[in-house]
């Protein structure tokens, strides 16, 4: 299904300008990276947590994820949800909500036992940006398109996205 899959970026990708990425550029599968760069997590006035040692995911046609150490995480802000997904790359994942939301939606994820290509995100827990304001930097990270995917969308990385309406088909 996947024509695309960061050896050579498609007719229809927005060609980078200095300091910028294409998501097209990315591999499938993903590749993991070490970035050091501050990134905070806030519901609103409150700090659920601050790193500066994480993970970036990049996959083709995706924004980065920005994993962050556990230990850096409020655990007391979040609680585990029962829900599990599937990732054909990183394995099974696990979701958490914010401690008092009633509603039970989830901010953020983590994968507890990755398959082994993916091992550097034990201990990792990335979070959703349309659901609990992400920094990168002091950028306001914005959500990926679609709702559903959790990659992080700054100033330095264009697509178009997967996500965005008409992309079903990649």
């Amino acid at each position: 299904m996947w024509e695309y899959r960061g050896q050579k970026r498609p007719p229809f990708a927005q060609e980078p300008a200095h300091g910028q990425e294409s998501v097209w550029d990315y591999p499938r599968p993903p590749r993991v990276e070490a970035c050091q760069r501050v990134v905070e997590i806030y519901d609103n006035a409150i700090l659920l947590a601050r790193a500066t040692q994480v993970y970036r995911v990049c996959e083709t046609g995706s924004p980065p994820s920005i994993y962050l150490p556990n230990q850096d995480i409020d655990w007391s802000q979040l609680a585990v949800l029962p829900d599990h997904t599937h990732c054909e790359w990183k394995g099974k994942a696990s979701y958490w909500r914010l401690a008092r939301d009633a509603a039970r939606v989830a901010v953020a994820w983590s994968y507890p036992d990755p398959h082994p290509a993916f091992s550097m995100l034990r201990d990792h827990t990335s979070f959703y940006p349309e659901r609990v304001a992400c920094y990168l930097d002091d950028e306001r990270v914005l959500p990926q398109p679609g709702k559903f995917y959790g990659g992080w969308v700054t100033a330095d990385i264009i697509g178009p996205f997967k996500g965005e309406p008409g992309t079903g088909h990649w």
